[in-house]
């Protein structure tokens, strides 16, 4: 989502970047132990233009990638080399996700499509269209256990082009099969998604009016049924967000990141000196959660690690 869309920005101090624990936490004890008290935010790269979509891969002695959306550009770090390059002409590339083979998924607002980067470096397109009409802009994505790529499709992106599909949907594509589906038309804004560990719930972040993050029990056939309200966001609206190893939702918020139990219970808050747009867990042992906020790229040890994708047997 670009900064023009966001309807409210706060920024804190650097002091209540320094310590994440000093964060305000309903449930203190649960929030120590996924974020312990000496664990310090670090600034790993600044200047950008707007940042989105990270995504950590374990490939080449890992390396996180993640969008400047304005700057039409795919970024790449490593604790070694920094930031550099990965697409120069990203086509305003946003979300992010790894598939089941370790491809690079990407939702492109320019181009208005999801496409797959394969292992020799070219981009195939896996949707751009639904019943013949354009989509809007493909926004934030996730893989199932399946292999099909789910994303959502608000209007963020259309930079004044009409809008086709008439409506902001949540899409699951297959793309060995080649069919795009609609499984949630109800969104103001569908934005940022993420499976629980199981692969038996799906979230889904609406950053327009709502402000608010719902939950989907998903049936084996890929359809969606509940849609329930599972939090609601008091600082900003959630845009990216993940689910931890043990089930809990991480989601970016105008103030920092809120932690959220399974139940939907607010566990704790990092706060974060810009508003972070996205997240994801990496780094080696998967505890390190990487934040991209505005212009900035943060990352913070945690004690837990991200949810894995376990493919369908």
């Amino acid at each position: 989502m670009y900064a023009g869309f966001v309807a409210i920005l706060l920024t804190l101090g650097a002091a209540m970047s320094a310590h994440a624990a000093d964060a305000p936490s309903p449930n203190a004890d649960q929030f120590r132990r996924l974020v312990p008290e000496d664990a310090r935010l670090e600034k790993l790269a600044g200047g950008f233009k707007f940042l989105e979509g990270p995504v950590w891969s374990g490939a080449d002695g890992g390396f996180l990638i993640f969008s400047d959306i304005p700057a039409n550009r795919l970024l790449r770090w490593t604790k070694k080399d920094g930031v550099t390059v990965y697409r120069a002409d990203s086509r305003n590339a946003n979300g992010n996700t790894l598939d089941l083979e370790g491809r690079l998924i990407t939702c492109e607002h320019g181009s208005r499509t999801v496409t797959r980067t394969e292992k020799d470096g070219a981009v195939v397109t896996l949707a751009d269209r639904y019943e013949g009409k354009r989509l809007n802009s493909p926004n934030d994505c996730a893989v199932w256990s399946d292999g099909t790529i789910w994303f959502t499709d608000p209007p963020y992106g259309l930079a004044g082009r009409p809008a086709e599909v008439g409506g902001n949907f949540v899409f699951r594509l297959d793309p060995a099969a080649k069919t795009l589906a609609v499984v949630a038309r109800d969104f103001d804004m569908p934005n940022g998604l993420c499976f629980s560990p199981d692969g038996k719930k799906l979230y889904i972040a609406d950053s327009g009016k709502p402000r608010h993050i719902r939950v989907f029990d998903v049936a084996p056939d890929g359809t969606l049924s509940g849609g329930k309200v599972f939090c609601t966001i008091d600082k900003g609206v959630p845009d990216g967000i993940r689910c931890d190893a043990e089930g809990r939702v991480w989601s970016s918020a105008g103030d920092g990141v809120h932690i959220y139990a399974p139940d939907g219970a607010l566990v704790g808050k990092i706060p974060v000196p810009e508003s972070p747009a996205n997240l994801c867990f990496g780094g080696k042992d998967g505890r390190t959660l990487f934040i991209t906020a505005r212009t900035s790229l943060y990352a913070i040890r945690v004690a837990v690690s991200g949810a894995a994708i376990a493919r369908r047997q």
